[in-house]
């Protein structure tokens, strides 16, 4: 009924329209207005005509095709662009090869492709030092924590306030460092016999840029207050990323960039370009205090006494609150590029411990530990305090998989690479070599630029 009274409307206004346009009255333009403005097809359609004819209707369909395509072709531009941004050239090649037809030869992916194959081409070999600069917890609200009580001074010389840490991340970036893999250095090489040792990698870097690892020691928040302006635990916000929770001085917990891991995935993902091929850092955790601020039950896991890699694992079901808030973050982190490293269970100066004691505490990180976080082949040694080269200890850790062996030295890069491990020292930054110790830094940052004004 609707359309049969439209059509007469269209009619008798078209009967109309003649009428005027034989009485030299309104022009076509303005009778296709008016009849669209009457049957409510005003800007529907080209030149205001009443009904969209069968040329139109093809010339809409042709748009709209036509869009679709750009709109595609404009997505996975951006997708090969962002890859190339973290030099992850062939990755970003393979991307632009999904592009067929007529497009795979617009001049926006002939550009694209002639810049990111010259990207790979430009790539160097890195033969220099390495440096490794490793962090303690952060202090978000300096004020709190240097406030004269009796944690003060501790926090003042033991840790680094995130202002600071954000001003080291821009000078590294602005001095052209670029955070790497570690296991991009050296790692597990099969050769045709099926033998494998550990030998040093083939390390690409662009032109320009230098290497270095960054990572934060021991998380498990012991010693740290709430209300002293420090993160006391890493949380997963609503998107699923790792963040810190933070009390400040009104009592309000907050939940943000308040900590070592959400700083630096921030500021990668403001400059993409300091991460190579979606490098982050690394985080030692240890577990008789807590990890990543969250306690572990006494007795959790057991004991493998085996001396090689564990790949079991508790299911969600077996686990407590905190041992699965624990596991959702690892595998958050994994997720990002993060590496996980273990410090051991106790943290523990291991180069005082006997074949038994050592073999406990390793037993126990994979079994309590190592079932949460995933497998670990990163060791850091609490205090720098490093086993016996060669020695039962060290077979230990290699036969459990441990090949990155991480000491501490305060200025100096050394890397060795064996058939069995690479060891290398981590430079520890804390409140105190940087108000005592600033020459250590020097290739770095100028250290009285990145001082906090509160310390």
């Amino acid at each position: 009924m609707v359309l049969i009274m439209k059509t007469r409307m269209i009619r008798i206004l078209c009967a109309a329209a003649f009428l005027a346009l034989g009485l030299g009255g309104c022009s076509r333009s303005q009778m296709n207005f008016q009849i669209a403005e009457a049957i409510g097809t005003a800007g529907m359609y080209e030149n205001n005509e009443p009904v969209e004819t069968p040329q139109m209707a093809e010339k809409r369909k042709a748009q709209e095709e036509s869009d679709r395509a750009e709109a595609e072709l404009v997505s996975v531009l951006d997708r090969a662009g962002k890859l190339a941004l973290g030099y992850n050239y062939e990755e970003a090649l393979e991307v632009l090869d999904t592009i067929t037809g007529q497009q795979s030869q617009d001049e926006r992916v002939l550009a694209a492709r002639s810049q990111y194959e010259q990207g790979g081409s430009s790539l160097e070999k890195w033969e220099g030092k390495i440096p490794h600069l490793c962090f303690p917890c952060l202090i978000e609200d300096s004020m709190m924590a240097f406030d004269g009580d009796n944690l003060a001074y501790t926090y003042n010389t033991s840790m680094v306030t995130t202002r600071e840490f954000k001003r080291i991340l821009q000078s590294l970036y602005d001095n052209h460092y670029i955070l790497i893999d570690i296991h991009s250095i050296a790692g597990p090489v099969t050769d045709d016999r099926g033998t494998t040792t550990v030998e040093a990698l083939n390390l690409k870097v662009p032109s320009g840029k230098k290497p270095i690892l960054l990572s934060q020691d021991n998380l498990n928040y012991e010693g740290v207050r709430n209300g002293d302006g420090i993160a006391t635990k890493l949380v997963l916000d609503e998107d699923g990323k790792v963040k810190a929770k933070y009390t400040d001085s009104g009592g309000h917990d907050l939940v943000g960039d308040y900590d070592f891991i959400p700083i630096l995935d921030s500021f990668i993902e403001e400059h993409p370009d300091f991460s190579y091929q979606g490098a982050r850092g690394i985080v030692s955790v240890s577990g008789s205090e807590g990890v990543f601020g969250y306690d572990l039950p006494e007795n959790s896991g057991s004991d493998t006494g085996s001396g090689a890699l564990t790949s079991s694992r508790l299911t969600a079901a077996d686990m407590t609150p905190e041992q699965k808030a624990v596991a959702d973050i690892s595998a958050a982190l994994r997720a990002e590029g993060w590496q996980i490293a273990s410090a051991g269970w106790s943290h523990g100066y291991m180069n005082s411990m006997s074949a038994s004691e050592f073999a406990s505490e390793m037993d126990n990180w994979v079994s309590r530990v190592g079932v949460l976080t995933g497998d670990a082949d990163i060791l850091f040694y609490p205090y720098g305090a490093e086993v016996s080269y060669p020695g039962d200890n060290l077979d230990y850790l290699t036969g459990y998989g441990f090949i990155y062996l991480c000491g501490l030295w305060a200025d100096t890069d050394y890397r060795e690479v064996t058939d069995e491990y690479m060891r290398m020292t981590r430079r520890f930054i804390d409140g105190y070599t940087l108000q005592n110790a600033p020459h250590y830094f020097t290739d770095f940052f100028v250290t009285e630029n990145i001082l906090d004004e509160d310390r």
